[in-house]
């Protein structure tokens, strides 16, 4: 994203889950800040009103596959398929690769509909070998102009997202960013 202005995107993968991202929004919406979504399909259709709460709340969504796919090791045909699938339960012109890893072929095809979204700044909260306080280190030490920053609103991050989110966006306003949504 462009470096020129003191903008960053905060973005979550994964969702929706129940508690999780419900804790997300809570966080979000106390500190005033609008984020990107990039849900799995499967999730929205298990948890429709917490996916109503994300674009009732003004954020905005990005599809990542219907069923969290690794496109390195699913057919071509197979993961475009499952990225529609998803596209039938979410509106959006944004994607992301689950584990930010997908084909050149799979890309080719998916870049001719959506803004293929990568990051720059990883959060480390999946990782269980990750403490809560490595999560915001990771996040404070590398964020800059035009970062996009990786969050993730599922069961196996919480304890990390939730000590790491709030101090991070505490830190990004106290150093001066603005925090924008994808489009």
């Amino acid at each position: 994203m462009p470096a020129n202005e003191k903008k960053i995107y905060l973005t979550f993968d994964d969702g929706p889950v129940p508690i999780v991202t419900s804790s997300v929004l809570d966080i979000l919406r106390e500190e005033n800040v609008r984020a990107t979504f990039f849900c799995v399909g499967e999730n929205v259709s298990k948890n429709p009103e917490i996916f109503q709460r994300i674009l009732d709340e003004k954020h905005a969504v990005g599809n990542h596959t219907f069923n969290h796919l690794k496109g390195w090791k699913t057919h071509g045909n197979e993961y475009i398929r499952n990225v529609i699938k998803c596209a039938g339960l979410i509106d959006t012109k944004l994607f992301r690769p689950p584990y930010g890893r997908i084909k050149k072929s799979q890309l080719t095809l998916i870049s001719k509909q959506y803004s293929v979204i990568m990051w720059d700044v990883l959060s480390g909260d999946y990782d269980k070998r990750t403490s809560p306080k490595q999560c915001l280190k990771n996040v404070t030490d590398n964020v800059r102009n035009g970062s996009v920053i990786v969050f993730h609103d599922s069961h196996k991050a919480q304890k990390n997202m939730e000590f790491a989110l709030p101090r991070f966006i505490k830190y990004a306003k106290e150093n001066g960013f603005e925090f924008a949504v994808l489009k």
